[in-house]
C-alpha cells in the first residue's frame, strides 16, 4: 500500500505514516538493506515484527534516506547521521516516524479497554484530574498519557526512568489536541510539548492514538 498520511507538522518537523497491508516478500522486495539490518531482520520471530520493521524502512525511503543513513545507538534509540532527529513507532497495522530539526519522539498505539487494567502502573500525577471508569473517554485519556509518556521516554532513553514516577503529564482535553509535560528524574527536570491526534484505518474499526512530543529547549 503506498504512504497512508502524511503530516506536515511545522516547516522543520514531519511525520509519515505507513499502513502494513504488504506480504514480507512484497516490502523486501522494496527495500535495501545493509548486512547488520538484514541479520537484526533475520533474527526476528515474528512475521508481523519484521513487516513493521521493513514499512519503517519504506517511510524514510519516503523522506529521501536510506537504511544506510539509519543508526541506532547502544541503547536502541534510531539516528541519522545528520542534524535530523528520528523517532520511530509501530502498533498492529501501521508504523510511523517523525523527523525533525528537534528533539523529538513518537508513539502510536490502539485504543483499547485493556489500557484500564495497568493504569495504576504508570500513572500517579495524572489521577489529581483522571475520573477513572470504564468509559471511551477514560480509555482516550489513558491510552494519550501512554504514549506521551512513551515519547518522553525515547527522546530521553534514561535508565531508571519511571512512567509513574517520574514523568507527568498536565490535565488536557480530548477537544484538543496538545498538553505539556514534564520529566522529574534525579537532579533533571524537563519540559515538553505534547500533541494527540486520533488515526483511524481503512480497512477495520481500530482507532489508534498518536502522540508527538518535542522536548522544550532552554532559552
Amino acid at each position: 500500500m503506498p504512504l497512508f498520511q502524511t503530516i506536515n507538522c511545522s516547516d522543520t518537523t514531519k511525520i509519515l505514516i505507513w499502513e502494513i497491508t504488504e506480504s514480507l516478500e512484497e516490502l523486501l522486495s522494496k527495500v535495501v538493506l545493509k548486512e547488520k539490518t538484514q541479520l537484526r531482520l533475520n533474527g526476528m520471530k515474528s512475521q508481523m515484527h519484521q513487516r513493521a520493521f521493513l514499512s519503517v524502512r519504506m517511510l524514510i525511503q519516503e523522506m529521501g534516506f536510506t537504511d544506510h543513513e539509519l543508526h541506532y545507538d547502544e541503547f536502541g534509540k534510531p539516528y541519522f547521521d545528520c542534524h535530523n532527529y528520528i523517532s520511530i513507532t509501530h502498533s498492529h497495522n501501521f508504523a510511523a516516524i517523525i523527523i525533525s530539526e528537534e528533539t523529538v519522539g513518537i508513539d502510536m498505539e490502539l485504543q483499547r479497554e485493556k489500557i484500564i487494567r495497568i493504569a495504576d502502573k504508570f500513572t500517579d500525577f495524572e489521577c489529581s484530574y483522571l475520573e477513572p471508569d470504564f468509559s471511551e473517554e477514560y480509555i482516550k485519556k489513558l491510552t494519550i498519557i501512554w504514549s506521551a509518556k512513551e515519547a518522553i521516554f525515547k527522546i530521553r532513553n534514561e535508565k531508571g526512568i519511571s512512567f509513574k514516577d517520574h514523568i507527568w503529564v498536565n490535565s488536557f482535553s480530548l477537544e484538543e489536541d496538545k498538553t505539556q509535560a514534564s520529566l522529574h528524574f534525579d537532579a533533571l527536570v524537563k519540559d515538553f510539548d505534547v500533541h494527540y491526534k486520533e488515526i483511524k484505518s481503512d480497512n477495520s474499526e481500530d482507532i489508534f492514538t498518536l502522540v508527538y512530543a518535542f522536548e522544550k529547549q532552554v532559552s
